[in-house]
């Protein structure tokens, strides 16, 4: 299968639920009512994406409407093959994207509400080298002054349990064309987000040892798996993971998103509750993890991210960032404010 086609497999594989499964969905996740905690503190969303698909319609209004409980200041749009053009270049179709997410955030206007896409991560093709150099371009003319880097995904795993949404490959970040076309980003300005498989850390470390001045954000917490061959693993493959996570710490430009753990794939199987998880549930199951990233990152080099709509799939909005706020309740004041605003400000300059 060529390249393009696999994109093209991983939109259809990415198209929400039937309409009926939806509407149950959308049931399942109205038993939550739970009161917002700590309302009045700011918070930015540094990873989020939009859609149309398939029926499932999660625009700025219906984002804006989930986060309402919170005092959300702004957010960063993430791509996720999504609007891509239908003709011209391959390498340059993505842009599609960009541009109409620019129109999305134009004709919405000034609402009052949260600043959403202040920021925009787009997609484009490392493997092009330094001819990369065309697509970020391209994505800078139609991004209204908001483009803040490239999500490359690499998320590949060998066994066939594991969704793989983009077309990747084993060491995508230890070929030569990739390196080069990350150091163009750097070059640019522009930093990197990383969605990869927990598995996959040492070529990130790689990547981050071999690209130094280049800022790489780290999608997801490293991408934890709990299904398939990893099910019912969990204190096996968290001790992994720490050992990855704290080898990547030693790279300064490396940081780290906080969440994602809400999806599927990561095997705590929020979906078969009676009801959505609390925040309480939430909080008390991420905490391994998110002591991890302390021990290894610290506060100052991450931050939280919503993955609305995709972590939408386990849990409500409010009780995601009800969760995220009882995890920093232990720590300073400055670090709190760090890990749910300032720190994605600073990152993505917005």
């Amino acid at each position: 299968m060529t390249a393009p086609q696999q994109a093209r497999t991983a939109r259809r594989a990415a198209t929400p639920p039937e309409p009926g499964r939806l509407q149950r969905w959308e049931q399942w996740l109205a038993l939550n009512q739970e009161a917002t905690f700590d309302p009045d503190t700011p918070i930015v969303d540094p990873h989020h994406h939009l859609w149309d698909r398939g029926g499932h319609t999660y625009l700025p209004a219906q984002f804006a409407q989930d986060a309402s409980a919170h005092r959300l200041l702004s957010t960063v749009y993430v791509e996720c093959l999504w609007k891509h053009r239908d003709s011209g270049p391959e390498h340059l179709r993505p842009v599609g994207e960009t541009e109409h997410v620019a129109g999305l955030v134009r004709a919405r206007g000034q609402t009052g509400g949260p600043a959403i896409a202040a920021g925009i991560v787009a997609r484009a093709d490392l493997s092009l080298g330094d001819a990369v150099d065309a697509v970020v371009q391209a994505h800078l003319e139609v991004a209204d002054g908001r483009l803040r880097g490239i999500r490359y995904a690499t998320a590949f795993d060998a066994d066939p349990a594991i969704h793989m949404a983009y077309p990747t490959r084993p060491g995508m970040f230890r070929e030569p064309a990739v390196l080069a076309g990350a150091r163009r980003l750097a070059q640019r300005g522009l930093l990197l987000d990383v969605w990869t498989y927990c598995p996959q850390l040492g070529d990130v470390l790689a990547l981050a040892r071999a690209c130094p001045d280049l800022t790489i954000v780290l999608d997801h917490v490293g991408g934890p798996i709990g299904i398939g061959s990893y099910a019912r693993r969990r204190a096996e493959l968290m001790a992994a993971w720490r050992t990855d996570m704290l080898a990547l710490a030693g790279c300064e430009n490396v940081v780290v998103k906080f969440g994602g753990l809400a999806m599927p794939l990561c095997g705590f199987e929020w979906r078969k509750l009676d009801r959505p998880a609390s925040s309480d549930m939430l909080a008390l199951a991420w905490l391994p993890y998110f002591e991890v990233c302390m021990e290894s990152f610290g506060p100052g080099r991450c931050m939280f991210e919503s993955n609305f709509p995709v972590d939408r799939l386990g849990c409500t909005y409010t009780s995601l960032w009800n969760a995220f706020k009882r995890l920093a309740a232990p720590l300073s004041a400055s670090e709190r404010k760090g890990l749910l605003a300032t720190n994605a400000q600073r990152i993505y300059r917005i």
